[in-house]
């Protein structure tokens, strides 16, 4: 890090410079603002990832997202092959399976250029391979002659490494912070090579075939002659490093990989650690959108510190994040609980213990995000990691509860005890700013608003008349993550014989009930305050965010009723989902990230707490919407967010350009809702398992879920459609197998 000015007016400069950074890196309002990544295609291995245009190349022209990437920095940023100095044409690509990905193109016309070779002569398949144990991508590029004469082929490849920091393509910060020097041949390789401000240096190797000759300094070119039916295969290796650039910086860096704050380690194994449950139905899409839903989140699964975690999203989060990989690993408890486990392992060891208003780290908070790029490295940006969310810390707790309900593992609870004890007190003393009883926030930047909800852009949280919140600003949806943490959290201190806590967590958990139902009601609306702003006026907007009180258990049975109508309404419910934001709001835009967009874990949310409250039909209405939704893109696969465009005018969803996908919490959309239609609620510690009104969506008419471990237990289970289940009947449920001593009850009672 360069060293600050030493006089008062310097330093005074250099941190209001510093402020106004961390501003535009926290409340923009949108992930980036390069072009479109909505058709891109991604894969990944460990914490190397690549992400290309449809036809495979990076382009070498304009601002854009594309490019490999590797602890927070993008270290190419251009690769493209051509023909005779144009582009190929891509027909499709088959679906990537994480590191593995090939592409088909073809050649254009070409007559103009000289080479005569009509369209449609030359197939190319694009088969590449990423290995995140070697930091390499490996390419076998096959040229197949398809006509009836031979043809001669001029191939080009161009390439461009960049190394920006993940924030500098986004285009949030514009910095180069360290040098980088000219490209370099050393024979039939061309090597790139940044020297960072961080102590960090950075490389590209890119191995060309022998064929290939250098035309400039950074492309080469060859010429292939192909008789009729005759294919050539071009092996093109690219390799990444990142080392120390010397000895002190070296042992810096192995302390860190042994377990500090820098970089991730070694990529996850294949698989889930100890299996997962197995989902199959009489519906081929269902089948299919839960398996790439499955696959992208272990797509998605990363380490550090020894622990695996599922990462945000690609391109712009992958990385640990104290909200989204938390969802994440509770989306994913049915099926598997290990993840859970281990990102609260990890989250814990990052708890804040000082107060640090650069990183809004406060003793007991748990992170919002962990950056380990040069920006970070430097402290140019407060991610290292940065503390800024108030619902990282009661989603924390209500993980660890529903971990424990799941699996019966209360030693986990008693492991982390100082961790939690540690939470509620950032709870009740920090996050409650004034003694109210409400969890707030208040920006400590003067230059403008950051939001610390999951709507955390910078004009998310709006008035009636589309303007602004003024903090300090109560979240409806975090006062309900605190009622649930607090009273996970008393029933796992009773059980260990902890009466006092349980009762005073209790207590306080009733308390908040009473005082939410009359601060956030707004009996003009007949719905919630999207949040409470300053001198605790209710913000009178329709939004999403009352649905996640629903998944909580914090409404009023009553209230609920009226929000949950209110959410399916045709200016919130857009037929692929609920809106962020009324259609009716000023601040309404079907293209604002966060202000009339549809959010899949936001859905999955919203219809749980139907679902919880007795509204089967709403939450499978959403599921279906959802799943319908994810029929249009893809490979089934739904991204992290699309525009809140209405179905019935569209026919498709109209995509949000730079959405992450994959996406943590959007992968594990659906897998989680099914559960929670399904009925799925565990007791592991009385080893019991009740199914409580059981739906199954309208297009699957059965559906077996195999090796569900409730505890130390085992079940397959079997849903079938009632007769009358399309009108909202529950479905019928068989036991097929138990291994282990397990209670399972179907309910079909009503909801309270």
């Amino acid at each position: 890090m360069g060293l600050l000015p030493t006089n008062g007016a310097g330093i005074a400069m250099a941190h209001e410079n510093r402020q106004a950074r961390k501003q535009r890196v926290l409340t923009h309002g949108m992930p980036s603002v390069t072009r479109t990544i909505a058709q891109a295609l991604v894969l990944k291995d460990g914490d190397l990832f690549l992400i290309t245009e449809p036809d495979a190349r990076m382009p070498c022209d304009g601002e854009h997202g594309f490019g490999l990437y590797f602890h927070d920095c993008r270290f190419l940023r251009s690769y493209e092959l051509r023909l005779h100095g144009v582009l190929p044409v891509g027909l499709g690509a088959a679906a990537a399976t994480g590191c593995h990905g090939t592409v088909q193109l073809t050649n254009p016309e070409l007559s103009k250029s000289g080479a005569d070779l009509p369209r449609d002569t030359v197939g190319i398949e694009w088969a590449r391979t990423l290995d995140g144990s070697t930091l390499t991508l490996a390419d076998a590029i096959t040229l197949r002659n398809w006509g009836r004469e031979p043809v001669s082929l001029t191939i080009e490849l161009r390439f461009a490494a960049g190394f920006e920091d993940v924030f500098q393509v986004r285009g949030l910060l514009g910095e180069r912070l360290g040098q980088q020097e000219p490209p370099r041949w050393d024979g039939a390789v061309l090597r790139f090579l940044y020297h960072g401000r961080d102590g960090l240096d950075r490389t590209v190797a890119i191995s060309f075939p022998p064929e290939f000759t250098r035309t400039d300094d950074t492309s080469a070119t060859a010429t292939l002659h192909l008789a009729p039916r005759e294919q050539h295969v071009l092996d093109v290796r690219l390799q990444i490093g990142e080392s120390p650039h010397d000895a002190k910086e070296q042992s810096a860096a192995a302390s860190a990989a042994a377990g500090g704050s820098g970089a991730a380690a070694s990529p996850p194994p294949d698989g889930w650690p100890g299996g997962i449950a197995a989902v199959s139905s009489d519906s081929i899409s269902l089948n299919e959108m839960l398996a790439r839903s499955f696959a992208d989140l272990r797509l998605l699964r990363s380490t550090l510190r020894g622990h695996a975690f599922i990462s945000a999203g690609i391109p712009w989060f992958a990385t640990l994040f104290g909200r989204d990989s938390l969802i994440a690993s509770l989306q994913l408890l049915p099926y598997t609980a290990a993840t859970a486990a281990d990102t609260l392992r990890l989250l814990a060891s990052y708890q804040g213990d000082h107060d640090d208003a650069w990183r809004d780290e406060a003793p007991g908070k748990i992170l919002h995000e962990l950056r380990v790029g040069e920006m970070a490295r430097t402290g140019e940006i407060p991610h290292s990691p940065y503390y800024g969310s108030v619902d990282a810390t009661p989603l924390f707790l209500i993980v660890l509860a529903q971990y424990v309900a799941w699996t019966g593992d209360i030693g986990l609870f008693d492991e982390l005890r100082d961790n939690v004890r540690r939470a509620l007190q950032w709870i009740d003393r920090v996050g409650d700013r004034d003694g109210d009883g409400y969890v707030e926030y208040e920006s400590a930047s003067q230059h403008g608003l950051i939001n610390q909800g999951w709507k955390d852009s910078g004009d998310a949280i709006v008035d009636e008349r589309g303007g602004i919140a003024t903090p300090p600003i109560a979240l409806v949806e975090v006062q309900a993550y605190v009622y649930a943490a607090k009273l996970g959290i008393a029933g796992l201190a009773a059980r260990q014989g902890d009466g006092a806590t349980a009762d005073r967590l209790t207590r306080e958990a009733g308390d908040l009930q009473r005082r939410f139902e009359h601060d956030f009601w707004v009996d003009s609306l007949g719905f919630y305050a999207m949040a409470l702003e300053a001198e605790k006026q209710p913000l009178r907007v329709i939004s999403s965010n009352p649905g996640h009180a629903l998944w909580c258990g914090i409404a009023a049975p009553e209230h609920a009723a009226k929000v949950a109508k209110r959410l399916m309404a045709d200016d919130m419910y857009s037929g692929w989902g609920v809106r962020t934001l009324s259609q009716r709001s000023c601040a309404y835009t079907p293209i604002g990230y966060h202000l009339g967009t549809v959010w899949p874990h936001d859905n999955a949310i919203v219809a749980a707490g139907l679902k919880r409250y007795g509204f089967a039909d709403e939450a499978r209405r959403i599921f279906e919407g959802l799943a319908e939704a994810a029929m249009n893109y893809e490979h089934d696969r739904l991204p992290e967010l699309f525009t809140g465009f209405p179905r019935q005018r569209y026919g498709a969803p109209i995509r949000y350009p730079v959405a992450c996908h994959p996406q943590a919490w959007a992968a594990g959309s659906l897998p989680f809702l099914l559960a929670q239609l399904l009925g799925l609620e565990p007791a592991a510690l009385d080893r019991r398992l009740r199914i409580v009104r059981p739906v199954l969506p309208r297009f699957a008419d059965a559906l077996e879920l195999r090796g569900l471990r409730v505890g130390e237990a085992t079940v397959d289970l079997r849903f079938e459609r009632d007769g009358d289940s399309r009108a909202g009947g529950a479905a019928r449920v068989q036991v097929l197998e138990t291994k282990g001593e397990l209670d399972v009850s179907v309910e079909s009672g009503e909801a309270p």
